[in-house]
């Protein structure tokens, strides 16, 4: 399941480079860590630790330009 999320992203040498936080629901998580990333034809994906001190996988849809937490 693909939970919907505002994503605050740091913008380098390119745009949505990676995830520097996010809003689920009514609470803000601060990104502390990128653990692991990949990059698909369609999709990029972050696994990143916050700081509430757990893992979480945000998911950029390139095509809809929307991110995700992907969910279990």
């Amino acid at each position: 399941m693909q939970v919907p999320v505002t994503i605050q992203t740091y913008s380098g040498y390119k745009a949505d480079e990676r995830p520097s936080s996010f809003i689920l629901g009514e609470q803000t998580f601060r990104v502390m860590e990128i653990l692991d990333r990949w990059y698909g034809v369609d999709a990029n994906y972050f696994k990143v630790a916050a700081d509430d001190s757990r893992v979480y996988l945000l998911r950029h849809d390139l095509n809809a330009d929307q991110w995700e937490l992907d969910a279990e």
